[in-house]
């Protein structure tokens, strides 16, 4: 068979060894990198008792020292729990899908083209998103909480389960009386807060990882070279940086959105009013404060990500 060609005998075991290693891959990835995503969100969110240290990386490290002083190690961690949940089924769909989206756009090596690959990586992130958005929005409730919800149990942090069942609970957010009925009968939607705007941001996000990935493997690591962790974790520290770049302004408008059922549970937020909120706030730059934790964070993230992926399927004999 000729080396450009790809195997198409993909059997249900091979999924599963695929998925495994794309979750394990995203799981350790991201708790290498779980006390600055709580750092960040709380930025991206405009947390009252955080606001002080935004907009510098040295306030980022300041802020995660009060973190550490006020709760110790599990308050940089909180929400980490919801992270591996939501992390592993999201890193599992997105590298299977990804690898299944590639083989049909690009069956050989001579027909990848940039385009081709930034849609194999769009598709695949959308396609995870679908399916795991939920678990995201329980976990960023879970770390923007800094206060105890109630005066009785001040040392009690909120758990998966508590942070589930606020959301379920959460009013109807004011809309059409279609709309209306459609949130009373499908109380789950409750679940999808700012779920367009994250879908829309995946978008850029995924497809230029993966492209500027396929890329720059393709010019650094010829056919038959040998692919090493270090060049994984280059490549893929290099697609997380331009990655975050691209889409990070759709994620502060996600994160705005997300926690509107904790700063206004009466109300849905749409997309225009959260973009003038954040521009009435901080202007241009306002879609951006956070982002120097999001370049600590992602572009190590990514770098390990891809790397432990690459590895897991050479491990697994994918």
């Amino acid at each position: 068979m000729s080396p450009d060609a790809v195997p198409r005998n993909k059997n249900f075991e091979h999924f599963l060894r695929s998925g495994m290693a794309g979750g394990v891959a995203g799981c350790v990835a991201k708790t290498v990198v779980a006390p600055l995503d709580r750092v960040k969100i709380l930025f991206q969110a405009s947390n009252p008792d955080y606001q002080k240290y935004a907009g510098s990386w040295s306030g980022a490290f300041r802020a995660g020292a009060q973190i550490y002083a006020d709760t110790g190690i599990r308050g940089l961690l909180q929400g980490h729990s919801a992270t591996l949940l939501r992390v592993f089924p999201y890193a599992a769909v997105k590298f299977v899908a990804y690898d299944q989206v590639h083989d049909i756009l690009m069956p050989t090596r001579a027909q990848e083209t940039n385009l081709r690959r930034f849609s194999a990586g769009a598709i695949s992130g959308a396609i995870s998103v679908f399916f795991t958005y939920p678990l995201e929005l329980v976990r960023v409730r879970m770390a923007f909480q800094t206060r105890p919800t109630t005066s009785l149990s001040p040392n009690i942090r909120p758990t998966f389960l508590s942070a589930a069942r606020t959301i379920y609970h959460e009013g109807t957010p004011t809309a059409s009386q279609t709309s209306r009925q459609l949130f009373h009968s499908f109380p789950v939607l409750k679940f999808y807060r700012g779920f367009t705007v994250s879908m829309v941001g995946m978008v850029p996000y995924a497809g230029t990882a993966f492209l500027t990935w396929g890329f720059l493997r393709a010019k650094l690591l010829p056919p038959g070279a040998r692919h090493t962790p270090l060049a994984d974790l280059g490549i893929g520290a290099l697609s997380g940086a331009l990655a975050q770049t691209v889409s990070y302004p759709f994620e502060v408008v996600r994160r705005r959105m997300q926690v509107g059922g904790l700063t206004q549970p009466d109300r849905w937020l749409r997309w225009g009013e959260t973009v003038r909120a954040v521009w009435a706030r901080g202007g241009f730059r306002g879609f951006y404060v956070g982002l120097s934790i999001g370049y600590l964070k992602v572009v190590p993230m990514n770098a390990v990500s891809f790397a432990v992926w690459q590895g897991m399927k050479r491990f697994l004999d994918l």
